[in-house]
């Protein structure tokens, strides 16, 4: 049986505990936190916020809302998802798994089909979880999307995002949150297929930087490679950091505009890919 429990956040007190686990996640100035108020105002007009429980301590949230994209035939609903956190003594025991699950299953009951939002692409990470277990995938860069931040795992970049588009009904999805999930393709997988590899390439220290020129991307299957630890990179090379982050913002831009999706994530042997399949969906 798992320690916790997931319940809905409805009351004063429990949006109270979610700014605190957003302060404590984050180490955000209250300015860049969704306050209790407006927690409150969302999930008692058609939004969700989600608690996981360790007793009566809430160790996890995820909190969205609706909203519209556009369709040829019109605008179209869907949730925005824009909080998940995890308490720090919490994280890599699946409660954002689970948070994500519960959140699938009520905006399925609201008859609604898809869900998106927004996360840095070099945080190896949220990428293992959104792409590769949720079964989410990407054709969107966003640059800057939210400005100048200033919270500890912010400052000193631009803000650039992914946003995913988390397609609840399809099988792609269905498969990697049932209990028989398709196998774990690896690096070798992808090679065997002939797939196209972007590496990184360490220095004398052993840091890991982007490749020098983007070459022309060809193929069915193209692999970029991310630093597996961006934050503890980003902490002692600063100006490194920026380097990964307007490389990516180009080999993403490049591919999305050229007709890549993203559709996988491989992390094995202190490695991080992003698999880009041309026009695939289905993976």
């Amino acid at each position: 049986m798992p320690e916790w429990i997931i319940r809905v956040l409805e009351t004063p007190a429990e949006m109270a505990a979610a700014e605190n686990l957003q302060r404590l996640v984050w180490t955000a100035p209250d300015l860049e936190i969704v306050p209790k108020d407006l927690l409150l105002a969302v999930v008692h007009n058609g939004g969700l916020a989600i608690g996981a429980f360790v007793a009566e301590d809430l160790v996890g949230v995820s909190f969205g809302f609706p909203g519209f994209y556009t369709t040829p035939d019109g605008p179209r609903l869907k949730h925005h998802s824009h909080i998940l956190a995890v308490h720090p003594g919490w994280q890599s025991k699946g409660i954002g798994f689970v948070l994500k699950r519960a959140q699938w299953q009520m905006v399925r009951k609201q008859g609604l089909d898809r869900i998106t939002w927004t996360y840095d692409p070099l945080q190896s990470r949220n990428a293992h979880l959104n792409i590769a277990r949720l079964g989410a995938v990407c054709n969107t860069y966003l640059r800057s999307e939210y400005g100048e931040m200033h919270d500890g795992l912010n400052a000193g970049l631009p803000s650039d995002r992914f946003q995913v588009d988390w397609w609840l009904n399809t099988k792609r999805v269905e498969r990697r949150l049932g209990r028989h999930s398709r196998p774990t393709l690896t690096l070798a997988h992808y090679r065997l297929a002939e797939a196209t590899l972007l590496e990184a390439h360490l220095d004398r220290a052993g840091m890991a930087h982007p490749p020098e020129e983007i070459l022309p991307l060809a193929g069915t299957l193209q692999l970029i490679e991310i630093p597996s630890n961006f934050l503890a990179l980003k902490a002692i090379d600063l100006p490194l950091a920026r380097d990964w982050r307007f490389y990516t913002r180009e080999v993403f831009e490049r591919a999305f505009a050229t007709g890549y999706l993203v559709t996988d994530f491989v992390h094995a042997n202190e490695r991080s890919f992003y698999v880009l399949t041309y026009g695939e969906t289905t993976l």
